[in-house]
């Protein structure tokens, strides 16, 4: 079962445990032995029982598990709430020792684990078993209460486990007064030690891991949040420590026209938009928008609100002709509410991350993020807010928060610290002017696009939300009955403007009017004048005319035909003068 090699490199078993595989880059050394150590409470058996069960699980591999504490019995029972089915897993792939000692067998030195071992190493064959754990080894080694026994049997142990070749997880119980000192020698036994951390701050419980050694590999040796769920235990990996977002350049809406137009076409896909403001200033009616936007597309929305229900929320919304009740009935939207619970915001997260699991959304809202500002007293605390955000980040997930600022500064520094981290940071506030309160909403940055920096007022109102145009009056933003007044004083003079030029126009019309009239007074007399003359002209042709006629009727009265004779004897006469005619002698 054993490598043959003396210098085989360090393979790896994985653990199945959430985080923890990716900290130690591959889970724990196999064919090694482990060392886990902590104070009461703070997730020892679980992390054995974990990795013991996921070996059954995943990779098939039978284990063996032997209690020096509690019975087996009470093992299983308490994992049942994991859903891990301890019980069938019995039957082919784990088996459970009873190694409890009696206080009298031991302190008679009739005691030693050669037989158990054996019994053991029967078993590990019989199933084939990969992994073993020995849970609660203090207890056998108070109960030896001598150096020199102590010693005998954990080196007992770790040469079986070299002649074996079995993985051995074995836990210890450590604590302020126990001698921890005493039993130091473990973790120079072992090629790997981790360590669990249990304390309370303020009323709230905190479970740390750290890896403290690691022969032959390398791993991250910081201190992760722990939490325990109803999957087992899990680790919060703050992840790989270079940033390998997807990009894309594609825009998904604001739900606000206006505001699209101002963010030159609304979010980024995969972005992390915050919109601050004080209370009231409708941060969670455009986390609203957004989410109707995101649904009204198809896009599987999930809005998680702190303090506050949900049945609650889809009124307050449905006010301003936000509704989200539809979506919800669909379940193209979720909606998860919850309280803020002490300073320990590592175990919330913990539960926002298995809500994102189950639905799949493309679109986050939560509203507001700043509710667990005052909630980071510890230092496993301060930095979840921005681990839960990454992860959505890696999902290509867009995500909208809300955050509780007071007053108008938008300095770079949110109580929470996102707004350093925020790809888009739009900020509403109130502007008071005039002895009235009205909304502004500006935009502070949006990363890789161009936007607006203008200040815009938002209104609300029973038909929705809008934002207004700009208006500047005096070298200043106007809004609300300012606005108004100016806008009536400007449709005033608008007015006057009008109905002076309307008064101009007239007079121009009643001037045009007196000149058409002269002009015709003259056209009159032109055409007066033109009848006179056409009048003489007829007169003068009716007189020629009348002359011609008084001729002929002359020559009729004097008898015509004889001017035709006395023409044609006239003619004769003019032809016999010309020379050469025969009558000319």
């Amino acid at each position: 079962m054993k490598s043959d090699s003396p210098y085989a490199s360090v393979t790896k078993m994985l653990t199945g445990i959430q985080g923890f595989d990716e900290i130690t880059d591959g889970g724990l050394p196999r064919e090694r032995t482990t060392l886990v150590k902590g104070g009461p409470g703070c997730g020892k058996t679980v992390f054995a029982l974990q990795a013991l069960v996921n070996g059954a699980r995943l990779t098939k591999e039978a284990g063996l598990f032997v209690a020096f504490e509690e019975s087996t019995r009470q093992i299983v029972a308490n994992a049942a709430t994991f859903g891990w089915n301890l019980p069938e897993l019995e039957k082919k792939k784990l088996f459970f020792l009873d190694a409890q000692l009696s206080p009298e067998v031991v302190k008679a030195g009739e005691f030693d684990l050669i037989g158990m071992l054996a019994l053991l190493e029967a078993k590990a064959e019989e199933i084939h078993a990969k992994r073993i754990v020995f849970d609660g080894i203090d207890v056998l080694l108070a109960l030896l209460d001598d150096p020199v026994a102590e010693r005998r049997e954990i080196y007992r142990i770790r040469d079986w486990l070299a002649k074996t070749g079995l993985t051995g997880i074995i836990t210890q119980k450590v604590g302020a007064t126990d001698g921890e000192q005493r039993y130091s020698f473990l973790q120079f036994m072992v090629d790997c030690v981790v360590v669990l951390r249990h304390q309370v701050v303020d009323g709230s419980a905190f479970r740390n891991l750290r890896v403290m050694k690691y022969r032959g590999s390398g791993f991250s040796a910081d201190e992760f949040p722990i939490t325990l769920t109803s999957a087992g235990l899990q680790l919060t990996n703050r992840g790989p420590t270079e940033l390998t977002y997807v990009v894309t350049e594609e825009r998904i809406s604001s739900g606000l026209s206006r505001l699209d137009h101002m963010l030159h076409g609304g979010f980024h896909r995969g972005s992390n938009v915050l919109i601050s403001g004080a209370p009231g200033t409708a941060k969670s009616t455009l986390a609203g928008l957004f989410a109707v936007a995101a649904c009204e597309r198809g896009e599987r929305t999930l809005y998680v609100s702190f303090d506050e229900g949900a049945s609650q929320i889809v009124r307050n919304l449905r006010s301003v002709g936000i509704r989200l009740a539809p979506h919800l009935k669909s379940g193209v939207l979720r909606m998860y509410s919850t309280r803020t619970r002490g300073p320990n915001i590592e175990d919330q997260f913990g539960e926002l991350r298995a809500q994102v699991r189950a639905h799949k959304p493309r679109c986050v809202v939560i509203d507001p993020l700043s509710a667990l500002s005052t909630k980071l007293a510890h230092l496993a605390s301060a930095d979840a807010a921005q681990q839960f955000l990454d992860y959505l980040k890696g999902e290509g997930i867009t995500v909208v928060n809300t955050s509780l600022m007071n007053g108008i500064n938008t300095d770079e520094a949110t109580t929470t610290g996102i707004s350093t981290i925020a790809d888009t940071w739009i900020h509403v506030s109130y502007v008071v002017q005039d002895g009235e309160r009205n909304r502004a909403l500006t935009i502070v940055k949006s990363r890789g696009t161009g936007h607006s920096n203008q200040v815009r007022e938002l209104t609300l109102s029973d038909e929705g939300v809008s934002l207004t145009d700009v208006f500047a009056a005096q070298g200043k933003v106007l809004m609300g009955v300012a606005r108004w007044e100016w806008e009536q004083e400007e449709r005033a003079g608008k007015k006057r403007t009008q109905v002076a030029a309307e008064l101009k126009r007239l007079q121009l019309q009643l001037a045009q009017a007196e000149a058409a009239a002269r002009l015709q007074v003259v056209q009159t007399e032109m055409d007066s004048r033109s009848a006179e003359i056409s009048v003489l002209e007829d007169a003068t042709g009716s007189a020629s005319t009348l002359l011609r006629t008084d001729r002929a009727t002359l020559r009729k009265m004097r008898h015509a035909d004889e001017e035709v004779r006395v023409a044609k004897r006239t003619r004769a006469k003019k032809r016999a003068a010309k020379p050469g005619r025969r009558g000319a002698a």
